[in-house]
């Protein structure tokens, strides 16, 4: 079955403000973002990218510009499966205002029980994003063979949720995964069980030095910033 690339969006104005973007129109990247959209196609080149699918949302789009325009025969196809998660009421809320609502505990250690007060729980969010990874699985390697490479655009909770199915982890373990802005993750498929082959990876170490802050060891909630 297929290897899929999952590619998170680049850093986006939501990212630097601090604010949890949710589906709110308008969201794009911001210059650092671009730039790492603009690194993107050649971090890439030695892979034959079947077929290429991504979230509806501005940052993502963006995001794959620069690769669609590198590669004028792939067309991105849009899936609103994996787009991100419908967080309702918090949707642009200042993530610091998020703190201390009481939800924020269940998000953080039992996601599996967290519906967002408006929007969906991160439960369905999971079951969407599976399920359009499997219904692709199926479709990249009846069109392009079993050994094809595709690549999907997401966000940060999205492609946590898919790390966890692919290695078997309840929801609640989704938080102690990690993916950057613009990271690269992959999944290679078979028939028996999917392997994790790469994990969150942006060819940059600078988000393992130490931080003026200290770390609180809450979950990002949408997937965080990435290095300062």
């Amino acid at each position: 079955m297929p290897t899929l690339i999952l590619v998170r969006h680049g850093r986006s104005t939501a990212n630097t403000s601090a604010v949890l973007a949710g589906w709110t129109p308008g969201v794009s990247l911001d210059e650092r973002g671009a730039a790492q959209a603009a690194a993107l196609p050649g971090r890439l080149a030695a892979l034959p990218i079947a077929e290429v699918v991504t979230s509806p949302l501005q940052r993502c789009q963006e995001t794959l510009g620069p690769l669609l325009d590198a590669r004028p025969g792939l067309r991105a196809h849009t899936d609103e499966r994996i787009g991100e998660c419908h967080y309702g009421d918090w949707s642009g809320r200042k993530l610091a205002e998020l703190t201390d609502e009481p939800l924020m505990e269940i998000v953080q250690t039992h996601p599996s029980a967290a519906a967002f007060p408006g929007g969906e729980s991160l439960r369905s969010m999971q079951t969407r994003a599976a399920e359009a990874v499997r219904e692709w699985n199926a479709r990249v390697e009846r069109d392009h063979g079993a050994d094809a490479v595709y690549l999907m655009c997401s966000h940060g909770d999205i492609i946590k949720s898919l790390v966890a199915d692919a290695l078997g982890l309840h929801l609640d373990l989704f938080q102690r995964i990690s993916v950057e802005p613009c990271s690269i993750t992959a999944i290679r498929y078979t028939r028996l069980r999917p392997f994790l082959v790469r994990l969150g990876d942006t060819g940059d170490l600078a988000s393992l030095a130490p931080r003026e802050e200290p770390p609180t060891g809450d979950a990002p909630v949408g997937g965080g910033a990435g290095a300062p």
